[in-house]
């Protein structure tokens, strides 16, 4: 596959099967996160693979109402890291969000070539999560990732969910988000 197919083909969609993952498939996505860029090859994330029935189950209880669909999810990855592990510059520049971002990214264009769902979230008690799995305290949980197969069952989606499930929500018109030479001159 082609990375502009994975980047099209790529969706944040909630309708997972709960078929276990594959080893060799998480690895993959290992994988792709270990070989993503980072500043000074700093490498700031933290990954928990959640997969384990009991670890699994324990963190789904910190999921969010809005989240429900996520309680099929067969794997998530819990990305954690702190500013101290990674570049922190002028202009309060602090690197590791960006950092743990650009793997994040890499691992769900591998996810797609896969033909699995890597759906980010924030919606989640931090503090349950970060307990259920022993995070340190001096760690960001940054992101939940729930990962799966597609699956067919939509019970435990809201109307709007479904919306995005069945048309790729919109994108901003290229001039609002991107300028040409300097800001507000939109780039079109």
């Amino acid at each position: 596959m082609e990375v502009k197919q994975a980047i099209e083909m790529r969706r944040a969609r909630r309708i997972l099967d709960a078929t276990p993952v594959p080893n060799d498939e998480i690895m993959e996505l290992v994988q792709a996160m270990r070989l993503s860029p980072s500043c000074n090859n700093n490498q700031p994330w933290r990954v928990v693979a959640v997969f384990d029935e009991g670890p699994l189950h324990d963190l789904k209880t910190s999921l969010t109402k809005g989240n429900a669909w996520a309680q099929k999810a067969p794997l998530i990855f819990a990305i954690c890291a702190r500013a101290d592990d990674d570049c922190r510059l002028a202009d309060r520049r602090d690197y590791f969000l960006f950092d743990c971002g650009m793997a994040v990214g890499e691992m769900m264009l591998r996810a797609a070539e896969l033909g699995l769902i890597a759906h980010p979230i924030a919606g989640y008690d931090v503090a349950v999560a970060k307990q259920s799995l022993g995070i340190p305290e001096d760690y960001v949980l940054i992101a939940l990732i729930n990962i799966g197969r597609p699956g067919s069952d939509p019970s435990l989606l809201s109307d709007k969910q479904l919306m995005a499930e069945r048309d790729r929500p919109a994108r901003r018109a290229i001039g609002e988000n991107f300028f040409r030479g300097k800001w507000d001159a939109p780039l079109e």
